[in-house]
């Protein structure tokens, strides 16, 4: 059974930086892309930057540059380094394994002076 946990959200101010943490299972998690996506209120969720099992690292252009996810096989752990923030990356995160129809309960991060 699949179950992926986002972790570290929370309020930082704009120009800071955040890491958010996803505890993966339930999945062959070596072999498997992972990636955050984020949504808000309204609108459809937005692909954010993926990992693939090579370690090779897919951002969207919105975020390129300054954010930064990473991956340790050996704790089946996903990462999201979030740096320069600014308002417009206000949202609830979510950890997601390709090719699975699963979703956590995300992590809201809000970037608010």
């Amino acid at each position: 059974q699949v179950r992926l946990v986002e972790s570290g959200g929370g309020l930082v101010q704009p120009g800071g930086s955040l890491r958010l943490s996803c505890a993966a299972s339930g999945i062959i998690f070596s072999t498997t892309r992972m990636n955050w996506y984020r949504q808000t209120p309204g609108k459809q969720r937005e692909y954010v930057a993926g990992v693939g099992s090579d370690a090779r690292t897919y951002y969207s252009a919105s975020v390129k540059g300054r954010f930064t996810i990473s991956r340790d096989n050996t704790k089946r752990m996903v990462y999201l380094e979030m740096n320069n923030v600014n308002p417009d990356d206000t949202a609830v995160y979510y950890c997601h394994a390709t090719g699975q129809d699963y979703w956590g309960q995300g992590t809201q991060v809000t970037v608010s002076s």
